[in-house]
């Protein structure tokens, strides 16, 4: 990484934004991010760029900031796939209309790259592991959305003639992810429950299966995105295929770590959750360099030292569910989490 640009990071207030922005800065670069609060914390900001609180839906006020850019990094997502059955509007506007909000600003100012932060949703229900030469198969909306997204990145950059990179991290957990969102992340939520005492509640048989990844290795993926030259057109799952996991033995793991050990409330499973879940990280490792350096067990370690410093919080539905039937689950609709 010879040259310094300057970067645009969207969902700079959320978890894996803060984090990428914070580093990018620290390297050097003039960063700007940008984020509407709805899925972050205000004190996950960085003290070292420049922020801008709008939502990336706003096309006149993204247009506004895009001048003289060089770089942007699309992260922000409402990233909730289970919730996109029963709130389809929400997750699709927050994802594909803000993406292509995004990507037609940052193209029309001529940046020289962007990369975009997809989901392993990608793959859906396919066999495992996941490989980026696979055909996209989303199951949900919010899959959908994201492969839309990918689709009209590729469709525009290509017609513009501007560098694209898609980065398909695995589940990520580490500090500074919310942990008062009772629709997504499930590390957290059984860590933010234990810690007041309550169960974790598992949807179906917890025999679903997952990677999860700490953030720190994330990031040594994505940095490196910003101008090695041959990741340009390149599609990159991100993420250990070292610990398949199931959703059991998560919430062993954490009940093991915060010292709660009640056993989990299940719940009907959740309509259009995949099954299995992992991808293979053999492209990463041959373009990036890529190895895991947490272990599973650390990584949840540093996410509950992160929650218990910071101090539980009571969940907060702040996302509406436009579709309420019999398949919604009741852990929402009742708030029971």
């Amino acid at each position: 990484m010879k040259n310094k640009y300057k970067i645009l990071v969207t969902g700079v207030a959320g978890f894996l934004g803060s984090h990428l922005a914070e580093q990018l800065a620290n390297l050097g670069h003039e960063v700007i991010g940008v984020d509407n609060m709805i899925g972050g914390y205000k004190d996950n900001i960085p003290h070292n760029i420049k922020f801008h609180n709008i939502d990336c839906c706003n096309f006149e006020k993204v247009k506004s900031i895009m001048p003289k850019v060089d770089i942007v990094y699309h992260c922000a997502a409402t990233a909730h796939e289970g919730l996109s059955v029963f709130s389809p509007y929400e997750i699709t506007k927050n994802n594909y209309l803000a993406s292509v909000s995004i990507f037609s600003a940052a193209i029309n100012n001529k940046v020289k790259r962007i990369i975009y932060c997809s989901s392993m949703a990608r793959y859906g229900e396919q066999s495992t592991p996941f490989l980026e030469s696979m055909k996209t198969l989303p199951v949900d909306p919010y899959a959908i959305s994201k492969v839309a997204s990918e689709d009209v990145l590729i469709n525009l950059c290509e017609l513009n003639n501007v560098e694209w990179v898609i980065a398909v991290p695995h589940n990520i957990i580490g500090p500074r992810q919310k942990y008062n969102d009772p629709f997504r992340n499930v590390v957290s939520i059984m860590i933010n429950r234990m810690l007041q005492s309550k169960a974790p509640i598992i949807y179906g048989d917890g025999e679903q299966k997952r990677c999860f990844s700490y953030i720190d290795d994330c990031l040594s993926c994505l940095v490196p995105m910003l101008d090695q030259e041959d990741l340009n057109k390149q599609i990159i799952n991100i993420g250990p295929d070292e610990e398949f996991v199931s959703i059991n033995e998560i919430a062993e793991i954490c009940a093991n770590i915060t010292g709660f050990n009640l056993p989990p409330i299940y719940k009907p499973g959740r309509p259009r959750e995949v099954k299995h879940a992992t991808c293979s990280a053999d492209k990463a490792r041959l373009l990036l360099n890529y190895k895991t350096s947490i272990s599973l067990k650390d990584g949840i370690q540093k996410t509950f030292d992160y929650i218990k410093k910071r101090g539980v919080k009571p969940f907060d539905y702040n996302i509406e569910i436009e579709i309420n039937n019999e398949l919604t689950p009741k852990t929402w609709t009742q708030k029971e989490i």
